[in-house]
């Protein structure tokens, strides 16, 4: 009976671990800080001319900036509200309620 128990706690310790990995919010927020980096270095080194385009409005820099501070926001609630997946005992009873396995035709 416990090698049962250890192969179950393995599995949830590896969807856990799948879980936290490919949350959308890790992939959003660390798309937006990088492109938000290489947008706002751009802005920085914006040349006169460029800044004569937009109407002396460095829109690099503010998208950039803009960029940025949406992808920490993505990151900073990923940090506070992790996922976490259900249990074994969670996912059973779900099951038990359901009327049995999702797998079996009724």
């Amino acid at each position: 009976m416990s090698e049962l128990q250890n192969e179950v706690s393995e599995l949830e310790r590896t969807s856990a671990t799948a879980a936290r990995l490919f949350d959308i919010r890790r992939i959003i927020g660390g798309l937006f800080v990088v492109y938000g980096v290489i947008v706002t270095i751009a802005g920085l080194t914006a040349s006169d001319a460029d800044l004569a385009k937009a109407q002396g409005i460095n829109i690099n820099l503010w998208t950039g900036l803009g960029m940025l501070a949406l992808g920490l926001f993505f990151l900073v609630w990923l940090l506070l509200r992790p996922t976490v997946p259900p249990s074994a005992a969670e996912l059973h009873e779900a099951q038990g309620a359901q009327g049995g396995r999702p797998d079996q035709e009724g």
